[in-house]
């Protein structure tokens, strides 16, 4: 396998376009912490990216077997043959590495507390073996990246990094409930744990609004905390209608074409809290 061929393997591995995705989360809590230096930033970036890929592969390669008897997922890289599972276990270990050591580049706290990340990135994909409640435990992983980024700045705890992880959090859980959609008869058969599995679809869609708004009044919390003027003001807004959006997709009867359209809307969430928090961070400054 050549070198080329090799990179577009793993940037379907790893899902590109999620990861560039997911880089505002870490980013908007850098922002929230002051800004912090260039360097920071550089190393904030890199250890998301290494966090996502480590997450990703981890996720494929305990996956396989799931995935090759699930029709909507036999086609992903290891069940189909592509990729080796050894090959993805060392993209995973050398991504948390990368981790680890850009973590210790940043500060003592980021360094300890990136084993702690490491291992919610290699258990996630245990834990709807046993229980349902692994869509809130998929948001926690997403949420260390704000609290990360905003404890790369302070390299300390405080209030703010746990609401911004908080955000992420229920944000997260809610979309994944509502994902978890697409293979509920699969699930039942495999005997794989869902809240839509266990309570089933209409429970499920109050579940997901729910963790929507408490994902809402968590980004207008941290917005009064911060004392944010009306740019983000003016973004939170713009999350909440597609936040609506999103809601109104997941009750629509084709679920498959509702998704597609749920993580199309999902692509602008993080950008504008991200935009919205710099643009109105730079204005303060002027």
């Amino acid at each position: 396998m050549d070198f080329k061929t090799f990179s577009s393997l793993i940037s379907r591995l790893i899902m590109v376009r999620q990861t560039l995705f997911a880089l505002p989360f870490a980013l908007i809590g850098v922002l929230f912490a002051g800004g912090g230096s260039f360097a920071i930033w550089i190393w904030v970036i890199i250890a998301l990216v290494s966090a996502r890929t480590a997450g990703m592969s981890f996720n494929r390669v305990i996956d396989a077997s799931i995935d090759g008897k699930n029709p909507r997922t036999k086609d992903r890289i290891i069940p189909a043959g592509e990729l080796e599972p050894s090959t993805v276990w060392i993209v995973a270990a050398i991504s948390s590495l990368i981790l680890i050591f850009s973590s210790y580049m940043l500060n003592d706290l980021c360094f300890k507390l990136s084993f702690l990340a490491v291992f919610l990135l290699l258990t996630y994909s245990f834990f709807k073996r046993f229980s349902s409640s692994s869509h809130f435990y998929l948001g926690l992983v997403e949420a260390a990246a704000p609290m990360g980024g905003y404890l790369a700045v302070t390299g300390e705890f405080s209030v703010m990094p746990f609401i911004l992880g908080f955000i992420i959090l229920s944000w997260i859980a809610g979309l994944d409930i509502v994902y978890a959609f697409q293979d509920i008869e699969f699930d039942k058969k495999e005997n794989l744990h869902s809240l839509p599995v266990r309570v089933g679809k209409q429970k499920a869609l109050l579940w997901s609004l729910m963790c929507y708004g408490l994902s809402t009044a968590a980004i207008v919390l941290a917005g009064f905390l911060s004392d944010m003027g009306i740019i983000y003001w003016i973004a939170v807004t713009v999350i909440a209608i597609l936040f609506s959006y999103q809601q109104i997709l997941a009750r629509q009867k084709d679920m498959n074409e509702s998704i597609i359209k749920m993580f199309q809307a999902n692509m602008f969430i993080s950008p504008a809290l991200f935009f919205g928090t710099l643009l109105d961070t730079w204005q303060s400054y002027l």
